[in-house]
């Protein structure tokens, strides 16, 4: 079935000016310019698009992004606030354009579509089916919570809506896999409308996220442990919430905040959704016994913008030595 033809009306083109490169609109070939795609997602004229898209043109003199309505006028957008953890941007636009609705969380295989403005072709649509959900270790962002489809997507999607049969928003789309080719293979990424929602908010409330830190190191247990749970290992400790809690060094965490854990970045993930003043259950196990804890997180003062919640990493890679060892190779598609 398909969903309505008013929901493109809610999706931009997004043409930035990068260096060295022409702006694509009026009179620039496809597939020419550096374009990308956002979606409508607060009143006046408020639109996500993904931050890769529009940075290089910061770096501009005199930056310029322009967006292209879904009837084709081009008009001038302002850098807002961005979030380069979740690889999220915020424009605005002086246009009185529709919001999007968004979605319930998708279930597997449920039918979607992305809305984008592929190759710089202007919106067009692709349709698949949801592969995966909280996807967290693609290796792409710090901070991810992916919504994992088959449907196509191309350089100049990213930004682009991935919407449900009904044209609500299952998430924004952020990334693909590809082949050496450059080709789609069909596995491509949104951020997902839980974590869209929580990073637009945050930015348009004053312009940064802030992420809380429970104050742990975690790393992958050995191969001997997982063949008996699966789960993530504490492997340090700091003054911080989970300590406070009375998390020990050696603990498998099993559950955060009620979703499973499988790896390092799952807990990053999962804790991304949490806000400072909230609180998160643990579920871990303790010498084979499993137990639970609340890790209680402070105000925005006790909270770290950064996603880089383990004291084991590097600069480079922030996450504990053995993850960073395992992170996904990727085959990155220059950004349109």
């Amino acid at each position: 079935e398909a969903f309505p033809e008013r929901t493109l009306q809610s999706v931009v083109s997004v043409l930035p000016l990068w260096p060295g490169k022409p702006q694509g609109g009026a009179g620039t070939p496809a597939g020419k310019a550096p374009e990308g795609s956002g979606v409508v997602v607060g009143p006046d004229g408020l639109i996500a698009t993904a931050y890769h898209v529009v940075e290089p043109a910061t770096r501009m003199p005199e930056p310029r992004i322009d967006v292209r309505l879904f009837d084709g006028r081009i008009l001038p957008a302002r850098l807002r606030a961005f979030d380069t953890a979740s690889d999220v941007a915020l424009l605005d636009v002086k246009a009185d354009l529709p919001i999007f609705d968004l979605a319930p969380a998708p279930s597997l295989a449920e039918p979607v579509c992305i809305v984008s403005n592929a190759y710089g072709l202007d919106l067009s649509v692709t349709c698949g089916v949801v592969s995966a959900r909280h996807v967290a270790n693609a290796g792409f962002n710090p901070v991810e919570d992916f919504i994992q489809t088959d449907a196509a997507a191309n350089p100049g999607s990213s930004g682009g809506a991935l919407v449900d049969a009904d044209g609500r928003l299952v998430g924004m789309m952020s990334a693909i896999f590809a082949s050496a080719g450059d080709t789609n293979i069909g596995v491509n990424f949104a951020v997902s409308a839980d974590l869209l929602k929580r990073v637009v908010e945050d930015l348009d409330d004053d312009g940064r996220v802030d992420y809380v830190s429970a104050g742990w190191g975690l790393e992958l247990p050995p191969r001997s442990e997982l063949a008996i749970r699966a789960g993530v290992k504490v492997a340090s400790l700091s003054d911080g919430p989970a300590a406070k809690a009375g998390l020990q060094v050696g603990d498998l965490l099993v559950a955060v905040a009620g979703r499973a854990v499988r790896h390092p970045r799952d807990v990053v993930s999962t804790l991304s959704l949490v806000r400072p003043g909230d609180t998160a259950e643990v579920v871990y196990v303790r010498s084979g016994q499993e137990a639970r804890a609340s890790l209680s997180f402070g105000d925005t003062s006790d909270a770290s913008r950064k996603a880089a919640n383990s004291a084991t990493g590097t600069p480079d890679c922030p996450y504990a030595k053995a993850v960073c060892r395992t992170r996904q190779a990727v085959f990155p598609v220059e950004s349109f």
